[in-house]
C-alpha cells in the first residue's frame, strides 16, 4: 500500500503542497485531480523521490521509501507527463536499456520488449530511432517501459497524451486488469470522464491542500450534481467557461479600442 502522510513542500518559501494525505490501496485506481497549479507535480516527484518533502512522509508497506528509495523504485512503474526518452535509441533499445536497469536477465528482456513492442503496435518500428516517432508512439514506448518489470504500484500522469482512440480505450482496460491482479494504481489525468468510468476513488487537491477524497458516485451523490466534471468544478472553484470563452470572442472581433 502507497500512504502519503501530511506532505508539505514550499519553494523560496511559497507553499506547493500542504499536508497533503491519502492513500492508495493494492487493486485500487485512484484518481488524483486540481487544476493547473495545484500541486500534483510536487505530490507525484516526491513519491517518486526526485523531490524531498519539507515535511511528512511517504511509506510503501508500512515502510518509509527515504531509508531506501532505491528498493522502493524496484516496486514501482512511472509514465510521466512529459515523454523525455532517448530519441538516438530505438524502441526496443530504450526497452532494452530500461530493462537492465531493472535488473531483468537478457532473454526476459528481450522476450518482453519484443512482445510489447508487438501488443503496442509498434513492431515495424522497433529498430527506427524514438526521434522519428509521433507522440503517441512515444507514450506506448514509455506504457511499455513502466510495465516491463512488473510493478506492484504504477504512476500514470496524463497517459492518455497523444494516444488514438484504440490506444486509449487499450489503456482503459489496461489499468482495470492491474487493479484486478492488485496492483496500485494512481491515475493523474485531466481528462474526467475517464477518471470516473475507471476510478474507484479521486483526491482533489488545489491551491496545495487536498480538498476531497471519495469515489466519484459518493462525490456526485453528496454535491447533488451529474457528472465528475460539475464536481471538480465546484470544489476547486473553477471560472464559469462559458462565460469566459463568450469574453475571449468578444476581444477576438473587437474592431476598435
Amino acid at each position: 500500500m502507497l500512504q502519503l502522510q501530511h506532505l508539505c513542500r514550499n519553494y523560496r518559501g511559497i507553499p506547493a503542497i500542504q499536508d497533503v494525505t491519502f492513500q492508495v490501496a493494492p487493486g485500487e485506481i485512484v484518481g488524483f485531480l486540481g487544476p493547473n497549479g495545484a500541486g500534483k507535480s510536487t505530490t507525484v516527484k516526491i513519491i517518486t523521490g526526485m523531490l524531498r518533502p519539507d515535511d511528512g512522509r511517504v511509506l510503501f508497506d508500512g515502510q518509509d521509501i527515504a531509508k531506501d528509495m532505491v528498493a522502493f523504485r524496484a516496486t514501482f512503474g512511472y509514465v510521466p507527463e512529459e515523454a523525455q526518452l532517448y530519441s538516438y535509441l530505438s524502441g526496443l533499445e530504450y526497452l532494452q536499456l530500461v530493462g537492465r536497469l531493472r535488473g531483468l536477465g537478457e532473454a526476459l528482456i528481450e522476450a518482453k520488449a519484443t512482445r510489447l513492442l508487438t501488443l503496442l503496435n509498434l513492431e515495424s518500428w522497433q529498430y527506427s530511432p524514438i526521434s522519428s516517432y509521433s507522440k503517441g508512439m512515444r507514450q506506448r514506448v514509455l506504457l511499455a517501459a513502466a510495465l516491463l518489470h512488473d510493478p506492484r504500484l504504477l504512476i500514470f500522469d496524463e497517459p492518455l497524451s497523444g494516444l488514438d482512440v484504440v490506444s486509449s480505450r487499450l489503456f482503459k482496460d489496461l489499468i482495470e486488469l492491474l487493479a484486478a491482479q492488485g496492483k496500485s494504481v494512481l491515475y493523474i489525468s485531466h481528462v474526467l470522464e475517464v477518471v470516473e468510468q475507471v476510478c474507484s476513488r479521486v483526491v482533489v487537491i488545489a491551491k496545495g491542500r487536498v480538498l476531497a477524497d471519495a469515489r466519484p458516485a459518493d462525490l456526485k451523490q453528496l454535491m447533488h450534481l451529474s457528472n465528475l466534471e460539475s464536481v471538480f468544478a465546484q470544489l476547486v472553484e473553477q471560472e464559469d467557461t462559458r462565460i469566459l470563452a463568450q469574453q475571449m470572442v468578444e476581444v477576438m472581433q473587437a474592431a476598435h479600442v
